[in-house]
């Protein structure tokens, strides 16, 4: 398990967290949404060149933290997931020029 999960799964189990993978699912979700709000307000809603502010980085800590939270949830280590992404997102780049999926 990579460290920053560690910390996390530590932080759930010392204030009682452990929820339902569902419970997570829907937390993750909401701060997706604040996080896409503060890239909004960032912008002025488009008008303006994006700059970083102190509120979206804290929107995307919170979304990391909810991340590792669901992992946790789920059973899964999250730092071998992502080199699980990575790896796949080389093999796509390699063979097709994208990572995206094939339509």
């Amino acid at each position: 398990m990579g460290e920053q999960q560690q910390r996390v799964k530590d932080w759930m189990a010392r204030y009682g967290l452990g929820t339902d993978p569902q419970v997570r699912m829907l937390d993750l979700s909401s701060e997706v949404g604040e996080l896409a709000k503060e890239v909004l307000r960032s912008t002025a809603y488009g008008t303006k060149p994006f700059t970083p502010t102190a509120s979206l980085e804290e929107e995307l800590g919170d979304c990391l933290f909810s991340l590792l939270c669901l992992s946790q949830c789920l059973g899964l280590e999250g730092e071998a997931a992502l080199g699980k992404a990575l790896e796949k997102y080389e093999k796509r780049f390699a063979e097709r020029g994208t990572i995206g999926h094939q339509t």
